[in-house]
């Protein structure tokens, strides 16, 4: 609902109420869930389905007296008001355990797990001191192969199938882990040709553009996949460095922060293998990577299950919250009688 004067795009639809219908109680009648199915049935269009004025305009409307049409507005305004307040709550513990799992993943990557090791200083103003016997070495050192995925002349967009081998762009890296998407994909001949950019076990693949710092581990079901022309490929000497610990690397802010700044780009950030190349790592002994890449598995997995019964309260608030402005607007709940709470009795009693 419009608080100012402005415009709207073309995309969108503008309703304005008749003097018989609050635009407060009409906002409400079009986020109830029989209004919003009814208009969702309708839509037309495969890539972005769009909603027809003369259906909307056409739809029936049940309009209550102006009486009630303001106690059900004041009713859901203070529920929906409690419901989002306790959404809001969920919400920020979702980004305390987001912090935590950055924080137990920095602290583990760069201090180790055994806090009474003797440290020394890194050098790398953003690692800091870490233990005495590990020793910091830029990517390009520890890697067999730093590798910009296909550009230009390369490759060519009229080239992509449907259900052919994945090309791995930024927008298919999320958490560490590599989705394909089905629509960018290639035929084997164009396979052939990109060879050089097929990804095998244990590769990682690296965000050239946009995130800085965005990157995911090549799995058994990537293998054969192709690096996109938004990506860089590592492949790292596996005698050195486990591709998982320097995986937890990049979700480091310092990494994040060091790479934008060397990026370039007058419009986007972009990476290179040079800038990649000089990245400083953290190379503790091998069998103390997996010891940590373990520990922080473990704890995450705990967090994970925190973070996934958080996440199904909050689905379960918004469903509630949902189900009670439908039952509020079809009058299926009587709030006729609802007053706003204004003592500290009254409230405590609202709130349950």
């Amino acid at each position: 609902m419009a608080d100012t004067p402005g415009l709207v795009s073309s995309e969108a639809l503008v309703i304005r109420p008749s003097r018989d219908i609050s635009s407060s109680f009409l906002k409400y009648y079009f986020l109830s869930r029989d209004f919003i199915n009814t208009v969702d049935s309708s839509t037309y269009g495969s890539k972005m389905p769009r909603a027809s004025w003369n259906y909307i305009g056409n739809l029936p409307l049940l309009i209550p007296s102006a009486q009630e049409q303001q106690a059900i507005v004041d009713f859901l305004n203070h529920k929906t008001a409690q419901i989002d307040a306790l959404i809001a709550k969920k919400q920020s513990l979702l980004d305390k355990l987001a912090e935590q799992r950055t924080a137990l993943i920095s602290q583990a990557v760069t201090k180790g797990l055994d806090p009474s090791v003797p440290m020394k200083d890194s050098g790398v103003d953003w690692l800091g001191k870490i233990p005495k016997y590990w020793h910091v070495s830029k990517l390009g050192y520890v890697a067999k192969s730093l590798q910009t995925g296909p550009f230009g002349s390369q490759l060519h967009a009229d080239e992509y199938v449907e259900d052919g081998t994945p090309l791995i762009n930024p927008s298919d890296i999320s958490k560490g882990k590599i989705t394909g998407n089905p629509t960018i994909t290639v035929e084997d001949a164009v396979v052939a040709r990109l060879s050089r950019h097929k990804l095998e076990l244990g590769d990682i693949v690296i965000a050239r553009r946009g995130e800085m710092g965005r990157a995911g581990l090549v799995g058994k079901g990537n293998v054969g996949w192709l690096c996109g022309t938004g990506s860089l490929r590592a492949r790292l000497k596996k005698e050195v460095i486990n591709p998982e610990f320097l995986l937890y690397q990049f979700s480091m802010r310092g990494v994040s922060e060091y790479l934008s700044l060397q990026s370039v780009g007058s419009t986007m950030d972009n990476l290179n293998t040079s800038i990649l190349g000089r990245l400083w790592v953290v190379v503790p002994p091998l069998h103390e990577q997996n010891d940590i890449i373990s520990e922080i598995q473990k704890v995450s997995s705990r967090i994970e299950k925190m973070r996934s019964s958080v996440t199904s309260a909050i689905s379960k608030l918004q469903e509630y919250r949902s189900a009670l402005i439908t039952n509020a607007v079809t009058g299926k709940i009587d709030v006729r009688d609802f007053c706003i709470p204004t003592t500290t009795v009254q409230k405590e009693v609202a709130h349950g």
